[in-house]
């Protein structure tokens, strides 16, 4: 599968903290509040990569919230294709203030989202989009594009 090129536009650096995976922040974001932070954007998308304006080393699966993001490691929370995605693992990025979340499911939907996730989310007045990996990156583009405060979790293969 090509790798599908996206828009280069986003907000963010890359910082160096020497812990943990590769993140992203917002050049302000120790100041800001989160509704004042951008959400960076996919810029490319393709199976076992992931490219995140501000990040430099690509990533296998991400999650990215207004200001920042980071490499998703589903070990953290024992995430795997089946049950899916946990409420846990999206915690973060409700943290960070996403009003919008948008869950992807691969690119051959192997990963399951639980109805009880989508409806815990919702339940916090969260918007929940749920979808094939791609069409989950220009769903998210598009809604940080407008400046809503959207938060992901992407997974590029299977």
């Amino acid at each position: 599968m090509a790798t599908t090129p996206l828009s280069n536009e986003g907000a963010g650096r890359k910082t160096e903290d020497g812990d943990g995976p590769p993140s992203v922040a917002s050049p302000h974001a120790k100041n800001a509040k989160p509704s004042d932070l951008t959400s960076p954007l996919i810029t490319s998308i393709s199976w076992g990569r992931i490219k995140v304006h501000g990040i430099i080393e690509e990533l296998k699966d991400a999650k990215v919230w207004p200001g920042g993001g980071r490499a998703w490691d589903w070990g953290e929370t024992g995430t795997r294709h089946n049950p899916g995605i946990q409420l846990a693992d999206v915690e973060e990025l409700l943290e960070h203030g996403a009003q919008v979340v948008v869950l992807s499911r691969g690119m051959d939907e192997r990963l399951r989202v639980a109805d009880s996730v989508v409806k815990a989310i919702e339940s916090r007045g969260v918007k929940v989009h749920v979808a094939e990996t791609q069409a989950a990156v220009a769903i998210y583009n598009e809604l940080g594009k407008e400046g809503i405060a959207v938060g992901a979790l992407f997974h590029s293969t299977c």
